[in-house]
């Protein structure tokens, strides 16, 4: 919540090869839980005093959870906009359980959709239709895009916009960023495992009376 209130940034590692894909899939899981949870607690906040805060999630396909059907449905009026990266739509669905993916096509509004593959370009079709079929879809020149708009509540009509290149961005400048932020907010890693240490140890033990009825 201080995070979301304060505008600050939260960058979460969570790569397979370091982590171990089990544990990264458990800590994407819990960690979206508590991103909605603070979201949900702005509600003692008047509307216009919840900043914005974008969660972006990379290879959105291994956090599938009731959580991101809320945050969809609901969230957005507590500022929190979500962003989701995945390699194509079948990767939103479990099996006979589409309620994800429905629930994030039911509340987009404007789409932007750049080359996708055969099977996807079947179903973004009905959304692009009468102006692109499911070829013109699977056929989009290189920095090009299919563009649908959220006019006023009400759909645009489908049309083709060219996607300038981003600038090149300047190394120097990153590292100092993370230097700095390093100093600002980090904590040496050694006290952050001592603490972990200590409370794993807490949970771990017996209750003293437990201790006393053993002795």
């Amino acid at each position: 919540r201080e995070i979301m209130d304060k505008q600050k940034i939260l960058l979460v590692n969570l790569s397979k090869g370091k982590t171990g894909e089990m544990n990264a899939k458990l800590l994407g899981l819990i960690i979206v839980a508590k991103l909605q949870m603070a979201a949900m607690s702005r509600a003692d906040l008047p509307q216009d005093q919840r900043k914005d805060f974008y969660l972006y999630i990379d290879e959105f396909q291994n956090f599938l959870t009731d959580s991101i059907a809320v945050i969809l449905s609901e969230a957005r009026k507590y500022g929190l906009d979500l962003t989701i990266a995945h390699q194509y739509i079948g990767q939103l669905s479990k099996p006979n359980d589409t309620a994800i993916r429905d629930a994030i096509f039911g509340n987009v509004g404007t789409m932007a959709v750049l080359r996708v593959g055969a099977e996807d370009s079947e179903f973004l079709a009905k959304e692009f239709a009468p102006v692109f079929s499911a070829f013109d879809l699977t056929n989009v020149p290189a920095y090009t895009a299919n563009l649908k708009l959220l006019i006023d509540g009400t759909s645009s009509r489908p049309f083709r916009i060219d996607l300038p290149l981003p600038a090149k961005g300047d190394n120097l400048l990153v590292d100092s960023i993370k230097r700095l932020s390093s100093l600002k907010y980090g904590r040496a890693r050694e006290l952050v495992e001592i603490e972990i240490a200590d409370r794993a140890r807490a949970v771990n033990e017996p209750p003293k009376e437990i201790i006393e009825q053993t002795m």
